[in-house]
């Protein structure tokens, strides 16, 4: 299995590892060591990689930044692609963004500016990839990818051929789209925007970051909001009500700053946040009787 992954990224010359940890690869800093993980530089070694993932019967995980991920203890068994720099391409055509998956919102907020478009401001500070946030329809300050996402082009495992989307066939609603469930690899975005005053986008940029650098613990190590928005209601606030503010499993604890968000307190493991998480939802729907979903994606066979 390893001569074959080996030889595929030798031919395309990306960066190869084996038993690579993959904290350093998430933004909460827990997870234990992948069997392979290949840098992808190009689309046709996605397909590769992929189509030789399919013909093995090999699991096959796909990272950006890793913002909303939480990886066993244990590691992967299989093969991660993680987006290199060669996934970070923009390019803009009168209102029209079009980006590789890998791209960081945060660039891609920024070169919006600069070509004085507005309708992404509610995505600056989100720390995450452009292709993630189709992926978990990512929202914040009253915008969400399904405002502005035009179409998207992506990889069918299943018969290995990239195909593409509209926003249309997307089935995007709170927290969720199509690639939720599925075989598909997102590759590419195209976005629509409007034309608007750069001074007055930049400042609405410049608001939202200061919001969340008040508001969340982002000098902690964590996966964001851990809980989807319940209906009716702000999962912080049920939480807080419940007072499991500042509650802690080993090094994992709900954020004293923002209740919404389980940080990586210090050096805590995939169990401890598991603990955690099961904690507040347990204690939230015994109190108030909703029940809370994760927004994190859990990586191991264990459901919660």
């Amino acid at each position: 299995m390893l001569k074959d992954f080996k030889a595929i990224a030798a031919e395309y010359d990306a960066e190869i590892l084996f038993d690579c940890g993959m904290s350093s690869f998430t933004s909460f800093k827990i997870g234990g060591n992948a069997d392979v993980l290949i840098k992808a530089n190009c689309e046709e070694l996605i397909v590769e990689v992929a189509r030789a993932c399919a013909l093995k019967n090999i699991p096959l995980y796909v990272v950006g930044k890793g913002s909303n991920l939480l990886i066993c203890d244990e590691g992967l068994r299989g093969v991660v692609l993680v987006l290199s720099s060669a996934f970070s391409q923009v390019c803009v055509e009168g209102v029209l963004l079009s980006c590789s998956a890998g791209v960081l919102l945060s660039k891609l907020c920024q070169v919006a500016c600069e070509h004085s478009l507005k309708g992404l401001e509610f995505a600056y500070g989100i720390p995450g990839t452009a292709g993630g946030a189709l992926f978990m329809n990512a929202g914040a300050y009253g915008g969400e990818m399904k405002d502005v996402i035009l179409s998207a082009r992506f990889l069918d495992v299943n018969d290995g051929k990239i195909k593409e989307l509209s926003a249309a066939e997307m089935d995007l609603s709170y927290r969720h789209s199509c690639f939720n469930s599925g075989n598909n690899i997102i590759l590419s975005l195209c976005i629509r925007l409007e034309k608007g005053e750069q001074a007055e986008i930049k400042a609405k940029m410049d608001e939202i970051m200061k919001k969340r650098q008040d508001k969340q613990p982002l000098e902690y190590p964590s996966a964001g909001s851990t809980f989807k928005r319940p209906p009716g209601s702000y999962a912080s606030l049920l939480i807080e009500q419940c007072g499991l503010k500042g509650r802690e499993v080993g090094g994992a604890q709900v954020s004293r700053k923002h209740s919404g968000f389980i940080i990586n307190k210090g050096n805590a493991s995939f169990n401890d946040v598991v603990g955690l998480i099961k904690i507040v939802k347990d204690e939230v729907f015994s109190k108030t009787g909703v029940g809370l979903e994760c927004e994190v994606k859990i990586v191991d066979n264990c459901q919660l």
